[in-house]
């Protein structure tokens, strides 16, 4: 990368964390996925039970891969083993979690989590629920404010995702957002995730790499 523009990238970066933490969640700054799961082994006790939202970002990561070997109780969703009920039930168990690890659609440099869900367990657990929450986002999630996230979600994280889950919705074949009405939507629950009551529930970690959608 050009070194202007890293300059640039970081600034953006720190500015993003410093603002977090003023809205009383923890934030950590890593060059690449490689620190990140370093962080992750550090941040996570063994013998602790973990979850995990729906994210393309933890694939990406390889942290999906890290938590299946390390010495915790993993409520693995993506276990392909699983029935559809089976999978309802995992998706409960992160309100029960020591800790839930997922991604963010944006975060504002102002310090708002923004997320979009379909079913709603992530942004549900998220909110309340798991006594730890670890959020990994890379640096294509940071956006100025909160008419960019939402901008963000209608013309890339919502249209890519109703791709990869092969939805039949417009946006799939418009590349952005049509607010639809269509049985297979994606987008059921809009949530701002501000300010925290409960100090450092939330650790966010920003990742120099551009991860995810």
């Amino acid at each position: 990368m050009d070194q202007n523009l890293k300059t640039l990238m970081d600034l953006k970066i720190e500015k993003t964390r410093n603002a977090l933490i003023k809205n009383n969640m923890e934030a950590h700054i890593v060059e690449n996925t490689e620190e990140l799961n370093k962080l992750i082994s550090k941040l996570i006790k063994p013998g602790t039970s973990v979850s995990v939202g729906g994210s393309q970002t933890l694939f990406e990561a390889g942290m999906i891969d890290q938590l299946r070997k390390m010495p915790i109780t993993f409520n693995d969703r993506y276990d392909q083993s699983l029935s559809a009920e089976e999978i309802d039930d995992v998706h409960r168990q992160a309100f029960l979690a020591d800790y839930l690890i997922t991604s963010s659609n944006a975060i504002t440099e102002d310090g708002l989590l923004y997320n979009v869900d379909g079913k709603g367990n992530r942004v549900a657990a998220l909110i309340f629920g798991p006594k730890h929450v670890i959020v990994v986002a890379g640096i294509n999630k940071i956006v100025p404010d909160l008419e960019a996230a939402m901008k963000r979600v209608e013309n890339v994280a919502a249209p890519a995702n109703a791709i990869r889950l092969n939805k039949e919705t417009p946006c799939t074949n418009f590349g952005h957002c049509a607010h639809c009405k269509s049985k297979d939507r994606i987008c059921s629950h809009y949530v701002v995730t501000g300010r925290q009551g409960a100090p450092g529930r939330i650790s966010v970690i920003l990742v120099k790499e551009s991860l995810g959608y």
